[in-house]
């Protein structure tokens, strides 16, 4: 026999049958809705959501994506264009004294927010490809720091 839409059945024990309340039978005089009550009456619905209701508005949204890795502290080159003197190397500690960076952080980008005219050496763990093209444009040279295992 073929497999075709006229004969096609659901696996046997993936189907259930749908509890028929108060249609005789089976379920006894209250028909497994208990004695008398809002709840024994026909047409109740959604009682229980509406006390629900508050603690549905009360949970934060669960949708989208949250990475558990953190982001990279940025460094805007326009900062390091203030801050810093023409010719100079700067790299995570320089950047702490400068206060261009938190004390507590362990790595940093560099990004390319605004123009660049001081020849600088820069260390930092990640640029931007803006960043990078400001610092060569302007004579100096973008190092990525090379981590200690």
């Amino acid at each position: 026999m073929s497999l075709n839409l006229s004969n096609l059945k659901p696996a046997k024990g993936s189907t259930k049958k749908k509890k028929r309340i108060g249609r005789g039978g089976k379920r006894g005089a209250y028909s497994g809705k208990g004695m008398k009550g809002q709840k024994a009456r026909s047409g109740v619905s959604g009682l229980k959501a509406l006390g629900f209701r508050q603690t549905l508005l009360r949970t934060p949204k669960s949708r989208g994506f949250r990475s558990i890795k953190p982001k990279m502290p940025v460094v805007d080159i326009v900062r390091l264009e203030k801050k810093v003197e023409d010719g100079a190397t700067i790299d995570l500690k320089k950047m702490k004294r400068l206060s261009l960076v938190e004390s507590n952080i362990k790595s940093v980008k560099v990004i390319g927010k605004g123009e660049l005219t001081k020849k600088l050496t820069v260390i930092a763990d990640g640029y931007s490809a803006g960043a990078k093209e400001s610092i060569e444009k302007a004579g100096g040279k973008a190092e990525i720091k090379v981590k200690s295992s």
